[in-house]
């Protein structure tokens, strides 16, 4: 299922249209939803129905006596990732000055996970929602589309945004570093990755390692996927090993990110292997731990803190739009990466 075909109503669906559709009062779905006595029938056509249209409860209305929330929803993959920490601090700073507040959820990179979050958070009515990716379930997009909610994707350019979106390539920017590799006089090189294929993120960054070997005939290419999302630098450690146990000649890496290019370095510390001299290493974000890694790591740097300001820049804009019923814009935020070229490489 696309985006094209999901229908966006020009306003949210109320109890009231959820009635309609399962043929009974308005009474017996609130009774349905309070979880009071009905018929196993009745409940199944109202449950169905509910779902038809992508109704969601306000919780919001009986505690908020203006019927509108003051938060902005942010979902992140990990909570443990200094990146996203400095994109919900972005987001942050930009909603704050309008006196609003986040509410903050962690995905673990589960897009069921995500969805979960997005049905229970738009029950409150939130001013808009930033999410981390363009990857989600179907019905996420549904819900979030019917809910009428400013919504500002991160960290990537969608072909097909749900509403706005923030990011920047990381196809071209993992090719860019494997140029940075070439030119260096690197021709064996390698990419480490993670073995889940829930980071879209990871798989766009090896989808633009492997053009860029193709694209500068830099024989077949070395992959070696090891651990679950998210990445961290134990298992950079582990796949350095199983890399150079498969391809010993390997005279360049390129790692998914900077903690995985970190463990890979302190192994290679381990076997007695001097960076860059015996193998090069390559990271990806220009974590704090690139900048004091001995030797320091070469990578690609993006600002998260700007992501997360643009992206709060983006969804107030648009409530802004909303309340006062003018056209809501409709913004594809590209922003730059910068390949940093340190002592690794």
């Amino acid at each position: 299922m696309s985006r094209d075909d999901i229908v966006t109503p020009s306003t949210p669906p109320r109890m009231a249209d959820v009635a309609k559709l399962a043929g009974v009062s308005k009474m017996t779905v609130s009774r349905v939803l309070a979880g009071r006595d009905v018929s196993a029938r009745t409940r199944q056509r109202v449950e169905d129905a509910i779902d038809s249209l992508g109704y969601l409860p306000d919780a919001s209305a009986g505690t908020l006596s203006s019927g509108r929330s003051e938060f902005i929803v942010a979902l992140v993959p990990s909570l443990i990732s200094s990146n996203f920490a400095d994109t919900v601090r972005g987001l942050n700073d930009a909603v704050r000055a309008q006196g609003l507040c986040l509410l903050l959820g962690d995905t673990n990179y589960q897009v069921e996970e995500e969805a979960l979050l997005v049905r229970t958070l738009l029950r409150h009515r939130p001013v808009g929602v930033m999410l981390t990716g363009s990857v989600h379930l179907p019905n996420t997009c549904k819900l979030l589309q019917q809910a009428g909610v400013p919504v500002v994707e991160t960290w990537d350019i969608p072909s097909e945004p749900i509403d706005q979106s923030v990011g920047f390539s990381n196809i071209d920017a993992a090719a860019a570093m494997v140029g940075h590799l070439q030119a260096r006089g690197y021709r064996r090189i390698a990419f480490i990755g993670g073995a889940s294929a829930l980071d879209n993120r990871g798989l766009q960054r090896r989808r633009g390692y492997l053009q860029a070997i193709a694209a500068l005939d830099l024989g077949e290419p070395r992959l070696l996927e090891h651990g679950d999302s998210p990445i961290t630098m134990s298992h950079g450690g582990e796949a350095i090993r199983r890399l150079l146990e498969r391809w010993p000649d390997t005279d360049a890496v390129l790692c998914v990110s900077d903690l995985s290019a970190f463990g890979a370095i302190m192994e290679c510390h381990r076997q007695g292997l001097k960076v860059p001299d015996d193998l090069a290493v390559a990271g990806f974000g220009d974590f704090e731990v690139s900048r004091y890694c001995t030797p320091t790591i070469s990578t690609v740097a993006v600002d998260p803190y700007r992501i997360g300001l643009r992206a709060g820049e983006m969804l107030l804009a648009s409530a802004w739009a909303l309340r006062e019923g003018l056209p809501r814009p409709r913004e594809t935020a590209r922003l730059d990466y910068q390949i940093l070229a340190r002592e690794s490489t």
